[in-house]
C-alpha cells in the first residue's frame, strides 16, 4: 500500500516558511524549481551511455577546463528550470564566463542562484558518484538584471545552500539556517522525503580526505597535519586515521556529514598563481554554510570560509572543512610562528610519496 505519512520537501517547506509570518513564498518556490533541476539531472546522469551523454563536449569552461556532455547538458537544464519563475534576478554558473540573464519576457526577482550544475563530472565515465552545488543569496538590487558584481557577497549572506547527490540514491541535502536537512528521493512518488532531519557532524574524526599526488606542493601546516595523520597510533595523534579521496567534492561532503571527517583541498604551489582550487561562490560557500550549519567547520586554512570578501566571480579558495576539531586543528598549524619551519619525515626526499 502506498503512503505518503512521511514529509515530503514541500511540505517541509511549508514548515519553515510558517516560522517566518511575513515570508511571501518565492523562496520555496525557487528551491522547488531547483530539486526539478536535481531529478531531471539524476535522471540524465541515471541513463548515461544508453542516452549516449557520456564523453566529452566540443567546448571548455571558463577556467579552460574540458566539459563533459553532462556538464553542458545540466547546466541547460538549471537555466531552464529556474529562468522562468519571476524569482530571480540572475544566475551564476561554473560552465559560463558571465551571470545567465533572465531572458525578456520572464520578470526579475529578488534572489541571486550561483551553481555548480555538475560537480565531479570527471567521474561520469566511470559511474562513481557526481552531484550538483547551489547558492542562494539576495539580489542586490530587486526587479532588475544582475551584474557580477551582485554576486560578490560573503557567504554568510547566503539565504538557503544546498546539493543533490546522484549515486546509489539521489538525494537532496540542503539549509535555510535553521539546520542541515537531507532528502532522499523516492522513485516511486518523485518525491524528495525528509530522511535525515539537523544532520550532525562529530566534533573528532578518525577519517580525512586528500589528494596525496599533490604532497610534494603542499604547505608546511598540511604536510604537519597529514604526517600526523599516516603515523597513527604510534604517532603525536595516538590514533589510527583512514584516508580517503573520491575526486568529487559532493561525494566528499556527503560521507562526511553522514559520518564525519576532514577534507583538505588546501592552497599550494603547484599553480602559485591560482590562491586555491575550489571556487568560492558556487563551490566553497555552500557547502562552508551546509557544514556550518551542521555543526562543523569550515576554513581556507586562515580563515573562515563565510568571512571571506569575493573578489571575482570565479574566484579559487583553499578549502578545508569538516569535523570541527580537525579543522581548527590544522588553522592552529597554519598560526604557529614554526609553521614554515617544519620539515615533514613521511613527505621528504626519502618520504612516502617522493
Amino acid at each position: 500500500m502506498l503512503t505518503i505519512a512521511r514529509t515530503t520537501l514541500t511540505q517541509f517547506l511549508i514548515e519553515e516558511r510558517r516560522q517566518h509570518p511575513g515570508a511571501t513564498g518565492e523562496l520555496n518556490a525557487l528551491i522547488l524549481d531547483i530539486a526539478l533541476a536535481c531529478k531531471a539531472i539524476a535522471k540524465a546522469v541515471a541513463h548515461g551511455a544508453l542516452a549516449g551523454v557520456l564523453g566529452d563536449a566540443a567546448s571548455s569552461n571558463i577556467q579552460g577546463e574540458t566539459q563533459k556532455k553532462l556538464d553542458v547538458i545540466a547546466n541547460e537544464i538549471f537555466l531552464r528550470s529556474a529562468e522562468w519563475d519571476g524569482h530571480l534576478g540572475g544566475m551564476l554558473s561554473e560552465e559560463m564566463a558571465e551571470p545567465a540573464r533572465i531572458p525578456p519576457q520572464y520578470p526579475k526577482g529578488k534572489y541571486l542562484l550561483a551553481f555548480d550544475p555538475l560537480d565531479g563530472s570527471s567521474n561520469v565515465d566511470v559511474n562513481v558518484a557526481v552531484g550538483s552545488i547551489f547558492s542562494i543569496l539576495h539580489a542586490p538590487q530587486p526587479g532588475v538584471d544582475a551584474s557580477a558584481e551582485d554576486f560578490l557577497q560573503p557567504g554568510a549572506r547566503q539565504v538557503c545552500a544546498g546539493y543533490a547527490i546522484y549515486g546509489p540514491a539521489t538525494m537532496l541535502v540542503l539549509t535555510v539556517g535553521t539546520g542541515t536537512h537531507g532528502f532522499t528521493l523516492d522513485p516511486q512518488l518523485l518525491e524528495f522525503i525528509l530522511t535525515h532531519r539537523g544532520i550532525r557532524i562529530p566534533a573528532d574524526t578518525h577519517e580525512f580526505a586528500i589528494n596525496a599526488s599533490n604532497s610534494r606542493f603542499w604547505q608546511p601546516a598540511v604536510k604537519r597535519y597529514v604526517d600526523e595523520c599516516l603515523a597513527g597510533k604510534s604517532g603525536a595523534r595516538d590514533k589510527d586515521f583512514n584516508m580517503r579521496w573520491v575526486a568529487s567534492l559532493v561525494a566528499e561532503l556527503h560521507r562526511i556529514l553522514m559520518r564525519g571527517g576532514v577534507f583538505l583541498y588546501p592552497r599550494d604551489s603547484k599553480d602559485p598563481k591560482k590562491p586555491g582550487r575550489l571556487r568560492l561562490l558556487y563551490e566553497a560557500n555552500p557547502v562552508a554554510f551546509l557544514v556550518e550549519q551542521a555543526g562543523g567547520r569550515a576554513s581556507s586554512g586562515y580563515t573562515r570560509i563565510l568571512d571571506t570578501q569575493p573578489e571575482a566571480p570565479h574566484q579559487r579558495i583553499g578549502f578545508i572543512f569538516g569535523s570541527a576539531n580537525e579543522v581548527e586543528r590544522i588553522e592552529k598549524y597554519h598560526r604557529e610562528p614554526d609553521a614554515r619551519e617544519y620539515d615533514a619525515p613521511l613527505f621528504g626526499a626519502r618520504g612516502l610519496f617522493r
